[in-house]
């Protein structure tokens, strides 16, 4: 019998409304290939749902906390219920940037110097000390963010020390722990990796030009307020180094199916910023243009990824070892 897909969108996170169009994308690619498809959110419906259908494979279409922090693919692995994507401990690694970006650096990854600072050592130990320090360490321009969110949503390029309380407040606002950063100047990209069986392959990068300049939460949800170039115009050797960085990245984190590293290019260096394990699948999205770009259809992709997952829905663990080339 040939399994119901279960579409998650939604959620709680602020990313709810970008989760809902990525579902409703994925759903309709998926009955386009000929799948009985339930849409379902996040609620407390969930679980009799699945319990309700034969043969279910979820197909977590969830970003931020909930649906990338590995919370949940660690409820479906307990319920023994397959589900495409990574499972839970190494969606909660790559999740959090404060955790995922020391560890890359630590293997040989080039990634921004960063700092995480969680809320309350900022409140109790004296803001203007701390800014004045990350100022010398870490240099201006640099980037604020949530250490635990996506979409762009409360990071902000700081040019000069006055402006940093206001993007920490900012970056607190979506998490407890916020990130600083060197801001890297260069080639902004995205490389896709794919595994439908037969072992990791990165897609074509795909470039990003903002028309403001910064990739922020407009950026990337408004149609026509980037450019992007697929291929991106790379040098043929700079794009080999920025695939095998995506590869090695999604192979030592142990991820599963899909992911995609985002990335800074500058003098022909990949710089790792993260990645992501559950990518998003809007109308502007990124892995759909990378899909489009290697021929590469977006409902047999996911179909297959499907049939994959009914098949292996074990081995979703931790981290592997292996440094990059």
């Amino acid at each position: 019998m040939p399994p119901t897909v279960i579409v998650l969108a939604g959620g709680l996170s602020h990313e709810r409304d970008v989760s809902l169009r990525s579902g409703r994308r994925v759903a309709t690619a998926l009955r386009n290939e000929g799948h009985q498809v339930i849409e379902s959110d996040l609620n407390s419906e969930l679980l009799s749902t699945i319990a309700s259908v034969p043969n279910p494979v979820i197909f977590p279409m969830l970003h931020g906390e909930t649906g990338e922090d590995g919370s949940l693919r660690e409820v479906l692995t307990l319920l023994d219920v397959p589900f495409v994507g990574t499972g839970g401990a190494s969606s909660r690694i790559a999740f959090d940037k404060s955790i995922a970006q020391p560890i890359l650096a630590h293997q040989g990854f080039t990634v921004p110097r960063q700092i995480a600072l969680p809320h309350e050592i900022f409140r109790e130990l004296g803001a203007k000390a701390l800014i004045e320090a990350m100022g010398e360490q870490i240099g201006f321009p640099m980037m604020v963010k949530p250490a635990r969110s996506g979409s762009a949503l409360g990071c902000t390029k700081v040019t000069d020390i006055d402006e940093v309380p206001s993007a920490m407040v900012g970056a607190y606002a979506y998490g407890q722990v916020a990130v600083v950063e060197e801001y890297i100047e260069g080639t902004e990209v995205a490389v896709a990796v794919l595994d439908r069986g037969d072992g990791p392959q990165a897609l074509p990068a795909v470039e990003i030009r903002p028309d403001s300049g910064v990739y922020d939460y407009a950026a990337r949800y408004t149609a026509g307020s980037t450019r992007f170039l697929v291929p991106a115009e790379l040098d043929p050797e700079v794009a080999r180094r920025a695939a095998d960085v995506a590869v090695a990245g999604h192979e030592y984190f142990n991820l599963a199916q899909l992911s995609r590293a985002d990335m800074i290019i500058r003098d022909g260096v990949p710089y790792l910023l993260e990645i992501n394990v559950a990518p998003g699948m809007t109308e502007t999205s990124l892995v759909p243009l990378a899909l489009e770009a290697a021929g590469l259809d977006l409902g047999k992709v996911c179909s297959d990824l499907v049939q994959h997952a009914r098949r292996h829905s074990s081995g979703r663990g931790t981290p592997a070892r292996e440094k990059p080339e």
